[in-house]
């Protein structure tokens, strides 16, 4: 069974990939949209290359019991061929001790990150992650924004929200009722916010986004939500203060965590 051990390992890797890219969405927990073809040609040369791998396995395992049985044929000649067969058990029995015919045994223990992968894909970042970052933000520059959609309320993403609340000369969000959808994080004075992650390529670079939100109670952490209101004005354009916005609240829902949890930074 050693002698499939690489195999095996490319085998559950790939298949792995291929679980949460191919045959699923789980994918956009930890990377965007667009690297989706990547991962499935990666997951399908991984089962390849196993394929190839158990085959050459088994080539080598039929040329290895036929030279042996050539050894031992010959050493039924003398007692000459019976202590070269001796010596050739005993070297291989050392070499084998600690390393299988396909290497050391301590690689097995690589089956466990790529079958968790495989049986339990890790969830979305959270709470935690986004509680993580502080919530100071260097002043990106005050100016004009685009004209949002006419009609109310208007979706928004939470980094549109927060980039028009903080930094929009025009004041865009006055007198607007926004839509904003993100889960429940909370400080521990039982402030709660809107929040959501976003990322430029994968999970590994998520930054927060994120609304306070009032007026209404707040749901269990993690919960995903939307919430329906107007924006709150705090502080100066572009300072601290302004940070993180804050939207008064007149209805809220409870939804489904989307396909893709974060959104594009």
């Amino acid at each position: 069974m050693r002698r499939y051990g690489p195999a095996v390992l490319l085998a559950l890797v790939g298949a792995a990939i291929l679980r949460v890219s191919l045959f699923s969405e789980l994918y956009l927990r930890y990377v965007q949209a667009g690297l989706r073809p990547y991962l499935v040609v990666s997951g399908a040369a991984l089962v390849l290359l196993a394929v190839a791998v158990a085959v050459a396995g088994v080539a080598r395992g039929a040329a290895v019991h036929e030279a042996e049985g050539h050894e031992g044929g010959d050493g039924d000649g003398g007692g000459d061929g019976h202590e070269g067969a001796g010596d050739h058990a005993g070297h291989s029995h050392s070499d084998t001790h600690s390393h299988g015919p396909a290497g050391p045994r301590v690689a097995w223990f690589l089956t466990l990150p790529a079958l968790a992968l495989l049986l339990f894909p890790p969830p979305a970042l959270g709470s935690y992650s986004a509680e993580r970052e502080a919530a100071q933000r260097a002043a990106q520059g005050v100016g004009t924004f685009p004209d949002l959609p006419s009609g109310n309320p208007v979706d928004l993403t939470l980094g549109e929200f927060g980039s028009r609340a903080v930094y929009d000369s025009g004041r865009s969000l006055k007198g607007r009722t926004v839509r904003l959808t993100g889960f429940v994080t909370r400080d521990g004075d039982g402030t709660w916010y809107v929040t959501r992650l976003l990322v430029s390529c994968c999970a590994a670079d998520a930054t927060t986004a994120k609304a306070e939100v009032r007026g209404v109670e707040a749901p269990p952490v993690d919960t995903w939500v939307t919430v329906t209101g107007t924006w709150h004005p705090e502080g100066e354009l572009g300072s601290t203060e302004a940070w993180p916005p804050v939207v008064d609240v007149t209805s809220l829902r409870r939804v489904r965590q989307p396909d893709n949890p974060y959104e594009k930074r």
